[in-house]
């Protein structure tokens, strides 16, 4: 169930006879000692833990006394057993089932809950505190009679008086626990007998393997059953570790057959025994009962486990696959001396190459004690150190040594580890449907597939009149998609390069690829575009197919000029877009200046744009062609919107481009409207008198044909403008009402004893920081001092707010988002009062509490504190206002950029020694005040403005860091093995939490974001700055 017992197996070979003789010998002569078992409870009292029995023995056996809720359970399997024979078969049918569903629920879900509860806040044990059935004072009869039931079922070692309270606690439990089990079993049982029948149509043999089959499952079921006991003990059985410990976690035996095999392979009785009832009844109730016990599992039991004996693991540490020693980096000379001795470690290119195994706790077979000799095993493995006894040469002494023709400088090799493996070969790969982002094309087409597969299996038959309806939607949202949706997404591009923003932020580049991002959005954008503009047609021929017929007779009416007309088009758009294309190439026909600025910005008219300006104009003729050809409206009408949505691409997305990077150089007219312009003068002057009529006539259809684009220009400019400002104002008021109702989602609860406490003798004030001023930086522990009457509430607290999110100093009507600690830190358990009871003393008047951490605030802006009163939101005292501020260099290079990084990367991971960089625990690292924008207490440094100049952002390494040679030549860590395998600019995470700390940290910097799986994957200050100035190079406006 949840631990075994904490005696060591060790594993050893089988003795000889002589050895064994021997053996028994020595043990027959030797007197036998007894096991103790030792536990140890939450405050840390350790006690000696008491031998237990099982339940069927203290249940049934005579010898054993009964307690009254062991009579009450015989009493409730007797009442079973009776009403089994005197109720009808289908009565008793009814009965068992509802009864062994009451017993099966408040198994799973009953005792889920409990345990849930008394794992995370030891619900159990506060309640029995909360009564006082425990204790003597407050209830003495109650306490006499729990007592008279554990000690009469208890052996001689145990002693009511002198065990822990959590020890009682939990016997009590079990006797409540008992019940339900055996009830459950017993009801089952009783239904699967009152379905009993025999299956017709079936033959002997048949049902010779029916009950064969049947006995099997259930004495393997009880097999199961039995040895599981054995393992874990009645500790296991029952949950002991909620209550209290009792050693490690260590299953072996039946536990090494199947995973859980208390929940899986125990429960094949339930199968043997509907095999044996041969009824469907039977096999559903089975694999239902079945289901919630898994449900347990899931739900309580593996969470407790997690909880209790899970072992945190660094996230982005990078452990070496192959220790990377000093040694290697010495003079040829040392190297081949080297190469002939016997190597420290060994490295089994199979623990290399694999991924370390997760060993749960249900299924961990080695001891404590295997464990310890694992750790002193000199074999290399991805999850192990090596060892700390490998002689090194210090590097007085290797200077020393060096020849001048060998005293070359060191290269030292990074070592390649697991975690940037996983980074090079792997960047949020889709999983299923998880991970998607349509903005890469794979994840595009993924999402296209499996809508048209849905849609054609199971859209219902439809009408020939309904299906061309469907198929007009179908191209019309795909031209929509083309030239307004990409349009959209392209115009963005164009104003703030939002894509390559977006893969910028949400996915990893190397240190050294400078143009990743740009390359892969291009890749992608390319790819999306196609496959718009191939579906764009393919729809539209779609529905061309849908309205076209073969005419009867080609000489009626105009179906023959229709059809010749229609070619030409088609013919006139194919030759405007192979021309477009000579011209263009792939760089323009992918619109490429909106992705890279490597190419040359000028423009050439040649070819077809020798005449037209954007000959893309005339490729809607083929839709018009189509749509003479098929004689719809319908196609008639996607050509109409494809027109006009061509020309809002032309004019609101790609003019503006054009003008904003080429600026001047573009031309007013091209070559066809000169000609006619000037055709029309000449023609202006030969028509003499008729000319004022016809300049008359042409103003007058130039000035309607002018009006009414105007107007409809000047309206769809209106409406824009008119909804710009309100989609703004209805996103920036989206944005504060989330975060309102976020910080309001509470029920405020006041006490009503504020009558008896004096608010005057109550305060709290911050203690400033280190600059003597009531502003912290991002990231910076904020220190309280509070004080408060001798017998104020155990329950008080204190939160931090923004200013202006509670109008009322009285009453706290917002939620503190976490950002709050206890006034008595000991007496809660995360953000639960333990309730122990402890009197009052003179130094509870005052005292200091720290916000760190998870109850820190992560964005700038100022805050105040709040001294609340019981567990409740009466506010007793207040202080601030504080302000929460970050550095911001005034340049930007790779130096200000690192120290930056320097100084809020351990704030973000709360300072553990475990997880920030070696490189910021180096006290020689020389840092020197530097300009700050923020005007506020600034601690970043800088170095000189030659060393500034001289920074490049793309040739930084780790290497080049002079605060590391600093770091290594002053000895700092140079005999220590991680330190050898590890880059002293590589930090790691507990959770992805400290990774989201670092990236808000580094967009109120920087103004840059990243996705935390990009932080996750640098997991280095150099590769950080590098990338923080790469973004800035590529975004300039970020």
């Amino acid at each position: 169930m949840s631990s075994p017992q904490t005696f060591l197996r060790q594993r050893t070979n089988n003795p000889s006879p002589k050895e064994a003789e021997l053996q028994n010998e020595t043990n027959t002569s030797r007197p036998r000692r007894e096991e103790i078992v030792w536990g140890k409870t939450p405050s840390g009292e350790v006690f000696r833990v008491p031998t237990t029995h099982d339940v069927l023995t203290t249940l049934f056996h005579p010898g054993y006394p009964k307690s009254h809720l062991d009579l009450l359970n015989l009493a409730l399997l007797g009442l079973q057993l009776v009403i089994f024979f005197v109720l009808p078969r289908s009565a008793a049918q009814v009965f068992f089932f509802i009864y062994f569903a009451f017993w099966r629920g408040a198994y799973d879900a009953g005792l889920g809950w409990i345990l849930t509860k008394q794992s995370k806040k030891k619900w159990i044990v506060r309640e029995v505190q909360r009564l006082g059935w425990l204790d003597a004072d407050r209830c003495p009869g109650i306490r006499n009679w729990i007592r008279e039931q554990l000690a009469g079922k208890m052996g001689k070692d145990y002693s009511f008086d002198e065990l822990p309270l959590e020890y009682n606690t939990w016997l009590l439990f079990r006797q409540a626990v008992d019940v339900i089990l055996v009830n459950d079993f017993l009801s089952y049982c009783m239904f699967a007998f009152s379905c009993f029948r025999v299956p017709e149509d079936l033959s002997m043999s048949v049902h010779v393997m029916r009950w064969l089959g049947g006995l099997a499952l259930i004495v393997f079921n009880l097999w199961v059953k039995t040895e599981a006991h054995n393992v874990v003990k009645d500790y296991g059985w029952y949950w002991g570790d909620v209550f209290f410990q009792r050693g490690a976690l260590v299953f072996d035996g039946v536990f090494e057959l199947a995973p859980h095999p208390m929940y899986s392979v125990g429960y094949a009785g339930y199968y043997g025994l509907s095999l044996i009832a041969g009824s469907y009844a039977v096999l559903f109730v089975s694999l239902a009962a079945h289901a919630a016990q898994f449900a347990f599992l899931v739900f309580f039991e593996n969470p407790h486990i997690e909880r209790m004996y899970g072992e945190r693991k660094a996230i982005a540490k990078r452990t070496p696959l192959v220790p990377n020693s000093r040694n290697k980096t010495s003079t040829p000379a040392s190297c081949s001396t080297s190469n002939t001795a016997t190597p420290l470690f060994e490295a089994d290119p199979a623990d290399i190459l694999s991924t370390p195994a997760v060993t749960e706790g249900e299924t961990a077979t080695e001891t404590e004690l295997e464990t310890e000799i694992d750790d002193e095993t000199p074999v290399l493995s991805p999850t192990k150190k090596p060892s700390q006894h490998k002689s090194q040469l210090s590097i007085a002494s290797s200077l020393s040594s060096r020849s001048p023709e060998t005293s070359a400088p060191r290269f030292r090799k990074k070592p390649v580890s697991q975690h940037d493996l996983l980074n090079k070969y792997f960047r949020r790969d889709v999983v299923v449907v998880r991970n998607i982002d349509l903005l890469r094309a794979n994840d595009a087409m993924l999402v296209l597939i499996i809508a048209y597969s849905l849609g054609m299996s199971f859209i219902p038959r439809l009408s020939d009149a309904a299906m061309l309806r469907v198929h007009f939607l179908h191209a019309l949202t795909w031209c929509l998609i083309h030239y307004v949706g990409l349009g959209h997404l392209l115009n963005a591009q164009s104003k703030n390069k939002f894509m390559v923003r977006h893969f910028m932020k949400n996915y990893h580049y190397l240190t050294n690829d400078t143009g990743g991002a740009i390359l892969e959005a291009f890749s992608n954008w390319k790819a999306i575009y196609n496959l718009s503009m191939c579906m764009t047609y393919v729809s539209c021929i779609g529905v061309v197919w849908k309205t076209y017929s073969i005419p009867q007779d080609w000489t009626v009416g105009n179906e023959l000029l229709r059809h010749t007309l229609g070619v030409l088009l088609v013919a006139l758009h194919v030759w405007a877009t192979m021309e477009s294309y000579q011209v263009l190439g792939l760089f323009g026909w992918f619109f490429g200046d909106f992705f890279m600025e490597e190419f040359p910005a000028n423009l050439e008219y040649t070819g077809i744009y020798r005449y037209l300006n954007n000959p893309e104009a005339m490729g809607g003729a083929a839709w018009f062609g189509l749509a003479l050809i098929s004689g719809s409206r319908l196609v008639l009408t996607l050509a109409v919107v494809r027109h006009l949505a061509n020309m809002w691409f032309l004019s609101r997305v790609e003019n503006p481009h054009m003008q904003k990077l080429y600026g001047d150089s573009l031309r007013k007219d091209a070559g066809f409207v000169k000609v006619m312009k000037s055709v029309a003068s000449k023609n202006a002057r030969i028509a003499g008198r008729h000319a004022p009529e016809l300049k008359r006539v042409v103003k007058e259809v130039k000035g309607t044909f002018d009006k009414v684009y105007e107007e409809t220009a000047e309206a769809v400019e209106e409406f824009l403008a008119k909804s710009r400002p309100r989609i703004s104002e209805v996103v920036e008021d989206t944005k504060i009402l989330l975060q309102q109702s976020r910080e309001r989602l509470v029920i405020t609860r006041v006490a009503t004893d504020l009558s008896s406490y004096d608010k005057s003798k109550y305060k709290v004030a911050i203690v400033p920081s280190s600059l003597g001023a009531n502003a912290f930086h991002l990231g910076e522990p904020i220190t309280v001092k509070w004080e408060a009457p001798q017998k104020h509430s155990r329950r008080d607290w204190i939160g931090l707010y923004r200013v202006g999110a509670n109008s009322s100093t009285l009453v706290t009507k917002t939620s503190s988002l976490g950002m709050w600690v206890p006034v008595h830190d000991g007496e809660w358990e995360g953000d639960v009062f333990l309730g122990l009871a402890r009197p009052p003393t003179p130094l509870d008047r005052s005292g200091t509490v720290t916000f760190k951490g998870n109850t820190l605030p992560w964005m700038v802006g100022q805050y105040e504190i709040r001294y609340h009163h019981d567990g409740k939101y009466n506010v007793m005292s207040l202080d601030g206002p504080i302000e929460i501020y970050v550095d911001r260099p005034s340049e930007l290079n790779f130096t200000t950029v690192r120290v930056s990084l320097m100084h809020i990367v351990p704030l973000c991971l709360d300072s553990d020694p475990s997880l920030i960089p070696i490189s910021c625990k180096a006290p020689s690292t020389p840092q020197t005040p530097v300009p700050s924008q923020s005007g506020v207490g600034s601690t970043t440094t800088d170095t000189t403005d030659a060393a500034a100049e001289d920074t490049d952002a793309d040739s930084f390494t780790a290497e080049d860091d002079p605060a590391k040679d600093i770091f290594e030549v002053d000895g700092l860590g140079v005999d220590d093995p991680e330190v050898d395998d590890r880059d002293p600019d590589d930090f790691s995470f507990w959770s992805e939490r400290q990774a989201k700390r670092i990236c808000a940290a580094i967009e109120q910097i920087f103004n840059v974001e990243y996705a935390p799986e990009v932080v996750v994957a640098d997991a280095n200050l150099t590769a950080l700055a590098n990338r923080i100035l790469l973004s800035k190079e590529v975004l300039p406006e970020a």
